[in-house]
């Protein structure tokens, strides 16, 4: 390559980070729009969740495409193949989050229009807050290439998954004490499940994240030895 295709390069690199993190963003406004609209049946905020799903959407086959673009014109190698394939997987799973975060808002609109309504709040806001924070920590290893922190997102996914149980046996627990509230306990089992699965899908983008900076692929390999993998390729380096 010449020096002005160099520079086109990273350009065009650019521009494709700048546009994940950017629906990393959108999708942290749906999921923050959507648990409120549950928690205060605020339906102004359902309806944001919707318009910024439209935007996502339409992020996600535009950063597709200059990838494709990018590979086809540039024929990246080395990390910068890596961090091309990176983003093609996790614009998949950015945009489930969306999807999910959609679901919840859908379901706030059947938990408001219930006469029997409620809202154990306690059982949703630690689950929420736990997947808010994997998808900051993501976005965040994948600007700065943090390996560390993406292992960390692996694991925290193993707390989300104590609170999803934690949440299942909540509101199970309000089912059998009054039976006025099993409609809507069961649509919060559905807020929490989607929650549950968001976290999944930023636990997919953390082992991305660290295929992109260390070329290792530690998918169905289990929290240790991701961390092991990281600690000893970062000493390493």
């Amino acid at each position: 390559m010449t020096e002005h295709t160099y520079k086109q390069f990273d350009v065009e690199l650019d521009e494709i980070r700048s546009h994940l993190l950017r629906m990393g963003g959108c999708v942290q406004n749906m999921i923050t729009d959507a648990m409120q609209a549950v928690l205060t049946g605020n339906t102004d905020l359902i309806e944001k969740v919707r318009e910024t799903e439209k935007e996502v959407n339409e992020l996600e086959v535009l950063t597709d495409q200059e990838v494709q673009n990018l590979i086809v014109r540039r024929q990246p190698t080395a990390v910068d193949l890596r961090i091309a394939l990176a983003v093609t997987k996790m614009l998949t799973d950015m945009e489930r989050c969306g999807d999910e975060a959609e679901k919840i808002a859908k379901l706030a609109n059947r938990i408001h229009d219930d006469a029997q309504r409620f809202v154990p709040e306690l059982e949703l806001q630690h689950m929420f807050r736990a997947v808010s924070e994997m998808l900051n920590d993501v976005m965040d290893s994948f600007a700065r290439h943090d390996s560390v922190k993406a292992a960390a997102v692996v694991r925290h996914d193993k707390q989300v998954d104590k609170e999803w149980k934690a949440a299942l046996r909540g509101l199970i627990s309000y089912m059998i004490e009054d039976p006025r509230t099993i409609s809507g306990a069961i649509e919060l089992l559905f807020v929490a499940r989607s929650l549950e699965r968001i976290g999944d899908h930023c636990k997919n983008m953390a082992e991305r994240v660290i295929f992109m900076v260390h070329g290792a692929d530690v998918r169905h390999q289990g929290v240790k030895a991701a961390e092991r993998l990281v600690a000893e390729r970062t000493q390493a380096e």
